[in-house]
Order: structure tokens, then sequence, then C-alpha cells
């Protein structure tokens, strides 16, 4: 089950991580993708991204 979460916990830092960037408009790929230059994106990301990062700390600590 750790590793599971764990995994879970990357996926989502990982999608996170590339919403942001696209919400800025850092990262322009897909060209027809509806996320890009998009502020509300970019908040989005930034919160799957922590609650991610939340997930893989929560499941390192379990026995």
């Amino acid at each position: 089950m750790k590793f599971v979460l764990q995994v879970a916990g990357v996926a989502l830092m990982l999608a996170g991580g590339l919403w942001t960037l696209q919400g800025l408009g850092l990262v322009m790929w897909p060209a027809e993708s509806f996320m890009l230059a998009e502020r509300q994106w970019a908040i989005n990301g930034a919160l799957a991204f922590l609650a991610g990062a939340l997930l893989f700390w929560l499941a390192s600590r379990r026995r």
C-alpha cells in the first residue's frame, strides 16, 4: 500500500507540475490545449503538486 501511495503522489506531482507550467505559458504543448497561458490552471497545477507531495510524504512515513 505504501508503494502505491508513493507512486500516486509522484504521478500527481508530475501532472501538477505540467499543469502549472502550461498555465504559466512556459510549456506550450500540446499546441491545442485549453490550459495554455490560463492562470486558473497554474493555480490548479500548484495545488495538485502540493497534494501529491503531501501524499508522497505521508506514504513515506507509513510503516
